[in-house]
């Protein structure tokens, strides 16, 4: 991908040799064996398998919720033992669960990751305002997220992630609620962060989406390999 602002070029998150086994009663599923993957700035890479693939304990683990039993995560080439402590600029997710504050409305959970960060003031910076646009939730900015729909949620969740343009987005389904042309809509938010250096890796099974990935991986075993596209 063409470098556009400055950022150090190459990769991003490499992880080699991811292992997790989970208890279940007294059966233990060994959701990821050998792991191994590498994403390189401003890709969007899709990640695909079936329900209970491991495709959200592999993200969970590159995002520092959950720990591998066994492997290692290079972060810019550096070994991290904690990708959880990186902030909002280097790394954001959007889980399934989606995680918003039922208190703050739509645009003040949006800017919450500025506010974290720069304490900015009363009013929604140009990045927050060019979002909730892009997002099509520009009418409802003060709405609570229990008054929008599941796919608003959604898109905001996806807003707060993209909101400081971090170095790499997980995002775990992040079209699961939209229709065809939201869908579409999403994928075309991320190709404009990918072409400003945002690295993205995207969990997801809709066939339609993939195609604006640059390049597709897909779980299977517990093991991660390259897809033809």
């Amino acid at each position: 991908m063409v470098q556009h602002d400055g950022r150090d070029a190459g990769s991003v998150v490499d992880a080699e040799g991811l292992a997790k086994t989970y208890k279940r009663g007294t059966e233990l599923v060994q959701a990821l064996r050998d792991a191994t993957l590498g994403l390189d700035r401003g890709e969007i890479v899709a990640l695909v398998g079936p329900s209970g693939s491991g495709k959200t304990t592999l993200l969970n683990i590159l995002c520092g919720w959950e720990r591998a039993d066994e492997g290692t995560v290079r972060w810019r080439g550096a070994p991290q033992d904690n990708m959880a402590r990186l902030p909002w600029d280097e790394m954001a997710i959007v889980p399934q669960r989606l995680g918003l504050i039922e208190e703050l409305s739509v645009a003040e959970n949006i800017e919450l990751p500025e506010r974290l960060s720069t304490g900015v003031g009363d009013k929604p910076s140009d990045r927050v305002s060019h979002l909730l646009e892009r997002l099509g939730l520009d009418q409802l900015s003060r709405r609570l997220p229990g008054e929008t729909s599941l796919g608003e949620q959604q898109r905001t969740s996806l807003a707060r992630a993209l909101v400081l343009s971090p170095r790499l987005l997980l995002a775990d389904e992040p079209a699961g609620h939209q229709d065809g042309e939201w869908a579409r809509s999403i994928f075309g938010v991320m190709q404009e962060e990918a072409k400003q250096g945002t690295t993205c890796l995207v969990a997801t099974h809709n066939k339609e989406t993939i195609k604006f990935c640059d390049r597709s991986l897909e779980i299977e075993d517990g093991r991660v390999h390259s897809r033809p596209h």
